[in-house]
């Protein structure tokens, strides 16, 4: 018989609650910062905590965005991980399809936001918007509309984002080291190859891995570079496959523990302190007639849409790659346009690349586009859940 608390931990990690967990953060941010008390809102956003020592006197809102996310990526990372050694990333001909579709969706949405905005003196870094799709919220508008969608979709979807995120993680690396501090970098490097030797050694405790996390953190943040570069290294870095007579590998047992704590708390948290956008009817107003943000929401609606499908199309005509088992292009088309919702790492972007004024109306931008990627998905998923229920093609 489970306990409780497992059922719970078990319930917190199906797509459809962590989505909806999402959701009701997000719904939550806009009611607040839109509300009388919307200056209360701001002001506990923009409260600092932390000393200045190692640059940890960060606000709250960057205390989410640089610490709890840091959690998000390493689940991302074990999951990065697990894809590559032992699941669909592991074999090459299932790997293929997802890969070159996620790159698609990166190329043709990025392309498109500059040449909307072309000009624009902040598409320096603004690109990178609208290449990002969101894991818990695509997979949890499937989960919510798709049930008898064949489990090769799930996979599909799972693999092209976990690629994608990997293309985004590689873009913050680049794009938003403002500064680098060589010794703090040297610990972080040290730091992580103890990590990789523990692992190697077999070593489970917690009581060193738990510290040494937090060092690779600190590490990392106050080299300059994004601090949730840290949890992806870690992830990558943790050990996927069993030994004889181990129930599971440390990369299974970590993301089946930490996934709540991920989809529950860091990302609902970080949904709170980013989506807080003011709206009214000038600034939305602004978003569909001003060229970076109506960029951005045409680069994750259609781009997305173009990239994935297009890439996907010529990868099985050239015959580099084969669709997944029982997938027919118009659940796959579905699938491309559920990649339209950008969300989480959309709007860490827009925050790191944007002034706060433009990054306002670029996240309202990421908002309005992810909202409807996923409702169009969504029509068109319930429609291919109805044909499979009824074995049509």
């Amino acid at each position: 018989m489970t306990s409780p608390a497992k059922d719970f931990a078990r319930y917190l990690r199906t797509e459809t609650t962590g989505g909806l967990i999402l959701l009701a953060a997000t719904a939550l941010a806009l009611l607040w910062a839109n509300s009388p008390w919307g200056d209360l809102y701001r002001t506990f956003r923009d409260t600092e905590l932390g000393p200045h020592f190692l640059h940890l006197n960060l606000t709250l809102g960057d205390w989410a965005q640089d610490g709890l996310l840091a959690l998000f990526f390493f689940v991302a990372g074990l999951e990065l991980k697990r894809e590559l050694v032992v699941g669909e990333l592991s074999k090459f001909k299932q790997a293929v399809l997802p890969v070159l579709a996620a790159l698609g969706g990166m190329i043709v949405p990025a392309a498109l936001a500059v040449t909307i905005a072309w000009g624009h003196p902040d598409m320096g870094q603004a690109w990178a918007i609208p290449v990002a799709t969101d894991i818990a919220f695509a997979l949890g508008v499937l989960a919510l509309t798709a049930s008898n969608l064949p489990s090769s979709a799930r996979v599909f979807l799972l693999s092209l984002a976990v690629v994608d995120d990997l293309g985004a993680i590689i873009v913050i690396a680049v794009l938003f080291t403002a500064r680098f501090d060589l010794v703090a970098a040297g610990i972080a490097v040290a730091a992580l190859a103890l990590y990789a030797y523990l692992q190697h050694k077999r070593v489970r405790t917690a009581w060193l891995y738990v510290p040494l996390a937090l060092i690779t953190w600190v590490a990392v943040h106050s080299s300059g570079i994004h601090a949730t570069i840290a949890g992806v290294a870690l992830g990558l870095l943790t050990r996927v496959r069993p030994d004889e007579g181990e129930a599971e590998a440390p990369a299974i047992r970590l993301e089946h523990r930490l996934q709540p704590w991920s989809a529950a708390v860091a990302v609902p948290v970080f949904a709170l302190f980013s989506a807080g956008i003011k709206v009214n009817g000038a600034s939305l107003g602004e978003v569909f007639t001003t060229a970076l943000p109506l960029a951005v929401m045409i680069g994750l609606v259609v781009g997305k849409f173009v990239g994935i499908l297009g890439a996907s199309m010529l990868a099985v005509r050239l015959k580099i790659a084969e669709k997944p088992r029982d997938v027919g292009w118009r659940d796959l088309a579905a699938l491309a346009l559920l990649g339209g919702v950008g969300f989480t790492v959309s709007l860490l972007i827009a925050d790191l690349a944007l002034p706060a004024e433009t990054a306002e109306l670029a996240k309202t931008a990421v908002l309005i586009a992810s909202g409807v990627a996923s409702l169009g998905a969504a029509a068109v998923l319930l429609r291919r859940n109805r044909a499979h229920a009824q074995d049509i093609p």
